[in-house]
């Protein structure tokens, strides 16, 4: 399949010519190939997006609403090749690419709702005969850099509210999945987005630094969002703060479910194994440490072990729960955290074989500070179990992490679990729920090294617009001088 750029409501090669092929993770046959954008496309495209931001900021909430209702719908028919995309440019299965547009559909749905949400208020002001109103305007042209994990999901979301709110954007795909990113932007101009308001870069993974750079560094684009890597996040916020640009960052994750000794065990097991497994681990919220206490730990783990080790994997296009890594390097990093936990006393008590690309669902029980999974994002299906003794040590080692973005807490008393969530570091928290889940209109994003800023419903508005201070003044006021 070949991807073109969209510059300006046009499908167009890259400038130079070239072009970079994606191969299928685990065919290793050709999954899509994709123009290969220079400079020159990356400053057309901001220059579209940048000319036609001063009409489309001057729609009207109605009109702005309607095209994303439509592109929601749009997007809804396009489920089957939404999936074929995933499957073969990232190894996902059928079920999580249905899961990621029904999701991306609805984040287009709400962000057509926010359009009359974008509100200001009156402020009462010392100087007689003045109204004073603060006002929320749209910024100008954003740039949107979406990850290939939650592919459709996280792109939607990195351009659905910049759009509502009269903004213009630039969407960076990923390398690994451009066919899928590019064919979101097919669903908005589709439905009648003007020429210029979305615009679509896609280039090779070696130019991918130079192509940021420009991007962030050109004086149109105002905003800047990215999902992905902490390390690649710190690249990102080191060059808007350089050019004084407002950064939206949503980064790694190292997700802990802490189960407290009065915990339901066998719902805390279901949370763990959908938490721990779907997507085969490759999600920012994750459940990427499980901390239990060591009352109930032997009970857990028995039944946890026993589920996991039944979770089948393999051929993403079949009947399997975990379908293919990202990459070959993936799978092999999965090899190196077990053999290294293995080597330093913790026992695997599920899974711990690779075919390729593909891991089964491993569990580590016993897990201490000096084993490399307790600490690094594993981004997989190898996942750290970790005994503690009372609810003291659970928040701790909960905290003990560079990372801050979901948590969950299991307990039979809600107060109690509620205090422990206060204690917890992260922005997102579920009480007897997995770490992994979202919705369209809650505030999304994390503390610490999982970054800052939120999407989402009416937090994404003060993300993606200025906020003003206007005022009307009685022209004959008295001056002291």
């Amino acid at each position: 399949m070949n991807i073109s750029l969209l510059i300006n409501g046009a499908d167009r090669a890259a400038s130079g010519g070239r072009t970079y092929d994606r191969l299928d993770p685990f065919t290793e046959k050709l999954a899509s190939r994709a123009a290969a954008a220079n400079l020159e496309d990356v400053a057309a495209a901001v220059d579209a997006a940048a000319v036609a931001f001063n009409a489309w900021s001057k729609t009207g909430p109605g009109q702005r609403r309607a095209i994303l209702m439509k592109a929601a719908d749009i997007m809804d028919s396009k489920v089957g090749e939404f999936t074929r995309l995933m499957i073969e440019e990232t190894g996902a299965t059928a079920p999580w690419a249905g899961f990621n547009v029904m999701l991306a559909a609805n984040i287009l749905r709400e962000a057509g709702a926010m359009t009359t949400q974008i509100s200001g208020e009156i402020i009462p002001s010392d100087k007689p005969g003045t109204l004073a109103m603060g006002v929320r305007q749209a910024a100008g042209v954003c740039l949107a850099i979406a990850p290939w994990n939650a592919p459709v999901i996280l792109a939607t979301r990195a351009i659905a509210m910049p759009i509502a709110c009269g903004n213009t954007v630039i969407l960076k795909a990923s390398e690994q999945c451009p066919g899928t990113h590019r064919l979101i932007a097919t669903a908005l101009t589709e439905a009648g987005l003007p020429a210029g308001v979305i615009n679509v870069i896609t280039n090779a993974p070696e130019d991918a630094p130079e192509i940021v750079a420009a991007l962030i560094a050109h004086p149109a684009v105002r905003r800047v969002n990215f999902t992905g890597s902490t390390k690649v996040g710190r690249i990102i916020a080191e060059t808007c703060g350089r050019h004084l640009k407002p950064a939206l960052l949503e980064l790694g994750g190292k997700a802990p479910l802490v189960i407290l000794d009065d915990a339901d065990i066998d719902g805390a097991v279901n949370a763990a194994i959908f938490g721990a497994f779907m997507h085969q681990g490759q999600i920012c919220m994750s459940t990427e440490r499980i901390i239990v206490d060591a009352t109930i730990a032997d009970q857990f783990v028995a039944k946890l072990a026993a589920r996991a080790s039944q979770l089948p994997a393999g051929d993403p296009r079949g009947h399997v729960v975990l379908g293919s890594l990202i990459s070959l390097d993936a799978a092999k990093k999965m090899e190196e955290l077990i053999a290294d936990a293995t080597a330093k006393g913790a026992k695997l008590v599920a899974g711990g074989k690779r075919s390729g690309t593909v891991v089964e669902a491993t569990l580590l029980d016993h897990v201490t500070s000096d084993m490399r999974v307790y600490a690094e994002e594993s981004f997989g299906p190898v996942k750290p179990i970790i005994r503690v003794s009372g609810e003291e040590e659970a928040i701790r080692i909960a905290n003990d992490t560079e990372y801050g973005l979901s948590s969950a807490v299991f307990s039979r008393n809600v107060q109690r679990a509620m205090a422990v969530a206060a204690r917890i570091e992260s922005g997102i928290c579920h009480i007897n729920g997995p770490t992994l889940h979202d919705e369209a209109q809650m505030p999304f994003g994390g503390v610490k090294g999982s970054g800052y800023g939120r999407f989402g419903g009416k937090a994404a508005i003060a993300e993606f617009t200025d906020l003003r201070w206007i005022t009307i003044e009685d022209s004959a006021q008295h001056y002291p001088f």
